[in-house]
């Protein structure tokens, strides 16, 4: 039996509340609820929290090197050509001449990228992580070790040097029927403090007479009152709007004042601006989140559902034994509709998100049917928010 069903939202008299899905709608509803919040108040927080300073951030590395030590996992000599040719130049490198007609194996070499992130301030002899991974045919790097790779930047400088054992978070494992297992990624790992830093990367820190800071997320409530708490705290004209999003606070020149100096204006707190009201829509998983600063205007939505119920019997179809007639299966279909209770409930002027959420888990909406209401509610201009579907 097949059961196909169509929603259909239909105007009538406001019925008595009832809800046929309050365990899924309540769990949907406190979680955004426990998430978000229904309070408008703002929370305060640190100026670390809400911006970083022009000029202090990290560069990414990226290298092509070697895992050997591999159980005969590594790459095939005729998938991957260049496994063999990087492990003929590094043999030739360290004084090993392989005859040009010896043809390597190198089922238990893997040809693999490198890549980490190198933070701010960091110095020569630091210790970064570095990520690495197959961009071969090998089936596992579990036990393997990277040999010695220059990490470069995008100027083509090398800026740190990979080494070490890797940990591989990944299993795979094979039987001799051709049947296999595989948990988790067995062709990436990582090597905690794998790199060694050899090249500095200069920052803006101590230089100028001045510090920008720029918020991780623009906005004017949120810069004005930046400035005002900065202001307050280190006399008037100390820090300047630039925009939406930074602010120019003049500093000492010298490098350890400069230091104090952040540190005292990074643990002021201030109470960030409310973002745009937004309701943010992920069609693929029927997710839906509702900015606190959502309002609805009046508006009245109704809320029914149409279940159709198609069942499929076969039935056979003798002939007499004289008409010269065959045997045939009939099929027989039998429809049936039936229609449960619509639901309408209003929304007054100004309701806030803890009174739709309250009403829309009322009338026992699902996440798919919460979506259309939100999406009526938009096209209908009654919905006072941006509408987001990703």
């Amino acid at each position: 039996m097949n059961k196909t069903r169509i929603n259909r939202s239909r105007i009538g008299e406001p019925p008595r509340v009832a809800c046929n899905h309050l365990p899924i709608c309540r769990s949907v509803m406190l979680a955004l609820i426990l998430l978000l919040g229904v309070s408008a108040a703002a929370q305060a927080a640190r100026i670390k929290d809400l911006a970083e300073i022009a000029g202090v951030r990290s560069n990414q590395l990226l290298g092509y090197g070697l895992v050997v030590g591999l159980d005969g996992s590594g790459d095939k000599d005729n998938a991957a050509p260049y496994t063999m040719q990087s492990l003929r130049s590094m043999l030739t490198q360290l004084g090993i001449v392989v005859p040009p007609g010896v043809k390597l194996k190198p089922k238990n070499v893997a040809a693999v990228s490198i890549h980490a992130e190198l933070p701010p301030f960091a110095k020569n002899g630091q210790r970064i992580d570095v990520t690495v991974s197959s961009i071969g045919d090998a089936k596992n790097l579990r036990g393997g070790s990277l040999l010695m790779t220059p990490l470069k930047g995008a100027d083509g400088q090398v800026y740190a040097v990979a080494q070490g054992n890797l940990v591989v978070g990944g299993l795979s494992a094979g039987g001799a029927d051709g049947s296999s297992v595989t948990i988790n990624i067995p062709t990436a790992g990582r090597i905690p403090n794998g790199a060694t830093v050899e090249r500095t990367v200069e920052t803006l820190f101590n230089t100028g007479d001045y510090l920008t800071l720029n918020l991780k997320m623009g906005d004017f409530t949120t810069v004005k009152r930046m400035v005002d708490v900065i202001n307050k705290q280190l006399g008037t004209g100390t820090a300047q709007a630039l925009d939406a999003s930074s602010v120019r606070v003049n500093a000492p020149l010298d490098p350890s004042q400069r230091v104090g100096f952040y540190a005292f204006i990074e643990n002021l707190e201030i109470n960030p601006g409310m973002a745009a009201a937004k309701v943010i829509v992920n069609s693929r998983t029927g997710t839906v989140v509702i900015s606190s600063e959502v309002r609805v205007s009046p508006a009245a939505v109704s809320h029914g559902n149409l279940v159709v119920t198609i069942s499929e019997d076969a039935a056979v179809s003798q002939p007499n034994p004289l008409s010269g007639g065959t045997t045939q299966v009939v099929p027989q279909s039998q429809v049936g509709v039936s229609e449960q209770d619509s639901r309408m409930f209003l929304f007054n002027p100004g309701t806030t998100l803890d009174e739709v959420v309250r009403a829309v888990n009322q009338v026992g909406a699902a996440p798919s049917d919460l979506v259309a209401i939100l999406e009526a509610l938009k096209q209908a201009g009654a919905l006072q928010a941006e509408l987001v579907i990703i």
